[in-house]
């Protein structure tokens, strides 16, 4: 399904906010401000950890918070939008509620690039209320608490309020639903006495945080308490350093850092932090891991001439390496002029990776598949490839694969490393996800190597004299050659018109059908003026462009089809629950665009002999369909350090982190799960 622009989403958070905004400051004073329609949004109820407190003594009140489907409730920084609750409590006299509350660990949630502190599932948070001494026992206690607070789906925001009431009678004490409160209280975060340092460079902000090196830590973050800390939608690295935890921001505070650190689902820890000097490990992580995650790169990328998801620009590299030819010059700015297309192509594309997800979008490797009108403008690419190789017209500029040149060298060695995204094979996805982490200028120099190793068989082939004499001499076999590789070619014409549809359903679909009958046309047109020794006709050429274009501008989205998938679609809550269990799980993250996806779950997984392995061994199977580009699964994909699909996890019971599967399965590898 296709997603709004990030700016008209922007226009519509912050209208939704500014609306609210009004909607709050129009109240009266004390007014009851009820739910336009139907019962709030948030469901609350306070309960009492003993409903008889004894006089003098401590009795925490939960709120508890149940959001409906959809909907989300605030943390006590809300982030870049929205408010935080207020309250008013109503007490008898001499009873008190202390000012804070405890509120339990928030999750994230980005929208049009502005980060959330929210709660999508039910949550508690904890008042202590301190009941007066000297208070006879049977005494009423009526508590009465007004809470106003903004409630919000991802696409509008409404302002509710409500009005809670609790009796409570002085008695012994009796504590009350001890075992709710255990799993509330587990949830509120625990406070580290230790101080920790922060220091602000470039922009950059090292948060250090004293944490043994024994201590489980997954999934971590740092929410702030107040503005001005970090700047929250700003992407966080966490490291461990011995018995500290290193996080990387962006910020620019002054004085004390105050705020909470998760460290698990559902933990986390209230920790602050004074300005100073962090000392930082030794850069293991700098030249050293940049160079590893370069070398992972080239390899990654040489082995993708391999890979089936490369096979549809076979055709463009066959007809380059017939017409290898005896001019070593010649040869050599061929396949520099490669080398160039397919560096720059990659390099462009981890650039906007890198300055997207600086923005605090989730986006990965071959995010733009994960939109439905550039499919249909591949579709049209695609198309007219096929058309030229199956001979019904000659590509006018730039001429692919008829003619050399510099210029054709390079938009090819573009097109390969363009047409090449969908795919991700052995240590290509360890590599690029180093790179998200890395300084921009090692992680673009990481995306470039991948570009140099999809390049490297042509500067092989044009430098060593060697290869180029075992090539086929040129003759009329090439043409025979050209025709048959359209095949392959018209095969990716088929598998983007299925993706179409699948993303964007009947409208998808319509829209490649048509983008394919006015192509046809076009082009068959222009074939035949060529024909005749007349030009292909600049009117035509432009029609060629304009045409795909405009259907893929039009293409609004539709219902995206479900995927067909052998196991439970993933959640982190579904995961949770399958792991308290104590079932293995496999996991597994794919998208109708990723072709080396489809080749693993063809021969791997969804085989009679990985199914009858999970069921022998209870193997629970989650999988995570990111064909549209879901930000909650690209967040859960980014923090097992890779920066697409596919990605495949074990969950062994009682085991602290997952085992992470190479990115090649075998039937084998899957049936020994258990």
């Amino acid at each position: 399904m296709t997603r709004p622009g990030w700016p008209a989403a922007l226009i519509r958070m912050l209208g939704c906010v500014m609306m609210t905004l009004l909607a709050m400051s129009a109240l009266p004073a004390g007014a009851d401000l009820a739910p336009a329609n139907g019962p709030p949004h948030l469901a609350m109820r306070l309960v009492a950890d003993s409903a008889a407190p004894r006089a003098g003594q401590a009795v925490t009140i939960a709120l508890d918070t149940r959001p409906e489907a959809g909907w989300h409730g605030y943390w006590r920084n809300p982030g870049d939008a929205g408010f935080a609750p207020s309250l008013a409590w109503t007490l008898p006299a001499g009873m008190r509620a202390d000012e804070a509350l405890q509120w339990p660990v928030p999750t994230t949630l980005l929208i049009a690039g502005l980060m959330n502190y929210v709660y999508e599932a039910p949550y508690a948070p904890l008042a202590t209320l301190h009941v007066p001494a000297g208070v006879a026992a049977g005494t009423r206690l009526p508590v009465r608490l007004a809470i106003n607070y903004l409630v919000c789906t991802n696409a509008i925001c409404v302002p509710e309020a409500q009005e809670l009431t609790l009796d409570l009678t002085v008695g012994d004490g009796a504590p009350a639903q001890a075992a709710r409160f255990d799993r509330w209280r587990a949830a509120i975060p625990k406070p580290l006495d230790a101080a920790g340092t922060y220091q602000v460079k470039d922009g950059r902000l090292v948060l250090a945080v004293p944490l043994p090196a024994a201590a489980r830590v997954t999934d971590a973050a740092f929410f702030p308490f107040g503005p001005d800390m970090t700047r929250y939608a700003a992407p966080q690295t966490v490291s461990r350093d011995g018995d500290r935890l290193l996080i990387v921001t962006e910020g620019a505070p002054k004085g004390r850092i105050e705020g909470v650190l998760r460290i698990g689902r559902d933990l986390g820890l209230s920790v602050h932090a004074d300005p100073g000097t962090v000392a930082l490990p030794t850069d293991r992580s700098g030249w050293s891991a940049a160079l590893l995650a370069f070398a992972g790169a080239v390899l990654g990328g040489l082995i993708l001439n391999v890979m089936p998801c490369v096979f549809p620009i076979l055709s463009l590299k066959a007809l380059h390496l017939a017409r290898g030819g005896e001019d070593e010059r010649a040869a050599r700015i061929d396949a520099l002029g490669y080398m160039l297309g397919a560096v720059l192509m990659c390099v462009a594309l981890g650039g906007l990776i890198l300055g997207l997800r600086a923005g605090g979008s989730a986006v990965g490797w071959a995010f733009q598949l994960q939109d439905p009108r550039i499919v249909v403008l591949l579709i049209a690419l695609t198309f007219a490839i096929t058309l030229n190789l199956a001979g019904r017209f000659e590509m006018p500029v730039p001429q692919f694969a008829s003619h050399g040149g510099a210029a054709g060298s390079l938009a090819t060695g573009a097109l390969a490393a363009f047409v090449a995204t969908p795919c991700s094979g052995p240590f290509m996805g360890a590599a690029l996800g180093a790179a998200l982490v890395l300084p921009w200028p090692a992680a673009l120099a990481v995306f470039a190597g991948l570009g140099l190793g999809l390049a490297l068989p042509f500067l092989a082939i044009g430098f060593v004299p060697a290869l180029r004499r075992r090539l086929p001499r040129p003759g009329l076999w090439m043409e025979r050659f050209r025709r048959v590789l359209a095949v392959p070619m018209a095969l990716t014409v088929a598998a983007l018109l299925w993706l179409a549809w699948r993303q964007a359903g009947t409208a998808g679909l319509l829209a490649g059908v048509a983008t394919i009958v006015a192509m046809a046309v076009l082009l068959g047109v222009g074939g035949k003026r060529q024909k005749r020794g007349q030009g292909f006709g600049w009117a035509i050429a432009l029609g060629a462009l304009v045409v795909p274009a405009a259907l893929a501008a039009a293409l609004t989205g539709g219902a995206a089809r479900p995927a067909k998938v052998g196991g439970d679609a993933f959640s982190e809550a579904r995961l949770a629950a399958l792991r308290r269990e104590g079932r293995p799980v496999f996991a597994y993250f794919t998208a109708d665009w990723c072709l080396s996806c489809k080749v693993n779950e063809a021969s791997s997984i969804d085989t009679a002999g990985t199914r009858a392995a999970f069921a022998r061994n209870k193997v629970a199977v989650l999988v995570g369909d990111w064909t549209d580009g879901d930000p909650a699964l690209g967040r859960f994909i980014q923090s097992h350090n890779r920066a697409g699909v596919p990605l495949y996890l074990y969950y062994a019971p009682g085991a602290a982190e997952p085992r992470v599967l190479p990115q090649v399965l075998t039937p084998g590898m899957l049936a020994a799960l258990h």
